[in-house]
């Protein structure tokens, strides 16, 4: 069960990805050239020649959003120590570029350092004014968040999991998040929170079966002594193939 949860939090993040950007009057016309034809070959897949162009660029020219694609284009490369320095050039130069927030927070999030995406993305909540931007970012933390619950959990610290699979869900009803709370509320003998994490699940699913939900609720009326309404939810997880064996081993306990 618990693979098709930790399934769901290797969603891809959204990010930024700008090929095509014209440069504007404040790049000189050298670096802007070697600039724009980057961002074609970027744009064609070609990532080893946009880096060559980008760097070119570079040595004319310090600018914040060759720095960027630069960035893009070693990222698209596995680079992610290089890209993870240009988007930080890039912020230095601009130090309210949206973009170069999501991006960075993305490579650290590709690093497996959840914190500092967080802090990252927040930044572009701070900076961005578009709605759009917002909601897509908004997603990027709770996946951070999510990973972070995971690692908590793994390591033992119950509290710290419990508190970033919260934020994990609360900041964009993120239902993998809620499900995986669900779940950890279960096995810390909190009923009543597993059983509003699980209905939360419900409510904003999108990436989870339904199965989840409905077995943690099973598991935590169970552990309320409400057998009838334990059967109920073992009977609608039970409808889910993921979880059919265990919620049917379940009822056979209640029989």
């Amino acid at each position: 069960m618990m693979k098709k949860i930790k399934a769901l939090l290797y969603i891809s993040l959204f990010l930024f990805i700008s090929t095509g950007v014209l440069f504007s009057q404040e790049m000189s016309s050298e670096a802007g050239k070697l600039y724009n034809e980057g961002n074609k070959l970027l744009k064609a897949g070609n990532y080893d020649g946009a880096l060559q162009q980008y760097n070119q660029a570079l040595n004319t020219e310090k600018d914040y959003r060759i720095y960027y694609q630069r960035g893009l284009a070693l990222k698209s490369l596995g680079n992610l120590e290089q890209a993870k320095a240009s988007f930080q050039e890039s912020i230095k130069l601009k130090s309210d570029f949206e973009g170069g927030y999501n991006a960075l927070g993305g490579v650290y999030f590709s690093m497996g350092n959840y914190q500092e995406a967080i802090v990252n993305f927040e930044k572009v909540l701070e900076f961005s004014k578009n709605n759009s931007v917002k909601t897509k970012v908004k997603k990027n933390l709770s996946l951070a968040y999510t990973k972070l619950g995971t690692e908590a959990e793994g390591n033992g610290n119950s509290t710290k999991a419990v508190e970033y699979f919260t934020k994990g869900g609360e900041i964009n009803n993120y239902d993998a998040a809620y499900l995986s709370l669900a779940k950890l509320h279960t096995e810390l003998g909190n009923w009543d929170a597993a059983i509003k994490a699980a209905e939360n699940a419900l409510k904003y699913r999108t990436s989870v079966g339904k199965g989840g939900p409905y077995f943690y609720m099973g598991i935590a009326y169970k552990g309320k002594g409400d057998v009838i309404k334990a059967k109920e939810m073992f009977n609608q997880a039970k409808t889910d193939a993921t979880y059919r064996k265990t919620a049917e081993y379940e009822l056979s306990l209640l029989q």
